[in-house]
């Protein structure tokens, strides 16, 4: 949806539920996944989604004005992202193979630097940052445990599970719509009266 002449980019192979809100400045990378009932809003700043990287139902990614550490307010999605269902991130910064549980939060100014796991319900508070190759979780975040390289694994293919997921539903979803199938039900209905 545009917004102040600015209107979401996204690729062929972007997939963004009907049901989903994409608005402003939002760049969709290729094989990205916007999931049912998620609003992402790049009104104040932008937003960024990554390669492979998908926002689960009801994910909302918001943006800030400004942030008192004076970097921009953009919120950056790396690449082979999973953000959970019902997570709030705003804006900010989520490196490369990154996980999120479900419901987590994600405050401004915050850096999730690659390979790290965030167990669901986990709130990270704004300006925080959670150094890389850890699994964090609780309100607020606290340090669990090393990864060690099945949970990196385990992040690529949770990424890439979903990027095939998301493909089924892309082409399930054709850029005129299917209400055309409703209208040759009905005319089949009513050719079969007319014979008969």
């Amino acid at each position: 949806m545009m917004l102040k002449g600015v209107k979401p980019f996204k690729t062929n192979d972007t997939f963004i539920a009907p049901s989903a809100s994409v608005i402003g400045d939002v760049t969709n990378w290729d094989e990205s996944s916007v999931w049912y009932g998620a609003v992402v809003r790049g009104d104040l700043a932008a937003v960024e989604i990554g390669f492979k990287s998908n926002l689960q139902d009801r994910v909302v990614v918001n943006t800030v004005s400004e942030l008192e550490s004076g970097i921009p307010p953009i919120c950056y999605i790396g690449h082979y992202v999973s953000v959970g269902a019902g997570s709030v991130l705003v804006s900010c910064r989520v490196e490369d193979f990154v996980l999120i549980g479900d419901k987590c939060v994600v405050m401004e100014g915050s850096l999730i630097e690659k390979n790290v796991i965030l167990e669901p319900g986990t709130v990270v508070p704004a300006y925080a940052r959670i150094p890389s190759g850890q699994r964090w979780g609780g309100n607020p975040a606290a340090f669990i445990a090393p990864l060690d390289e099945s949970d990196v694994e385990h992040i690529k293919e949770t990424a890439e599970a979903t990027t095939a997921q998301a493909w089924e539903h892309l082409t399930e979803y054709l850029p005129y719509g299917n209400s055309y199938l409703q209208l040759e039900e009905l005319e089949k209905k009513g050719v079969t009266a007319i014979q008969g």
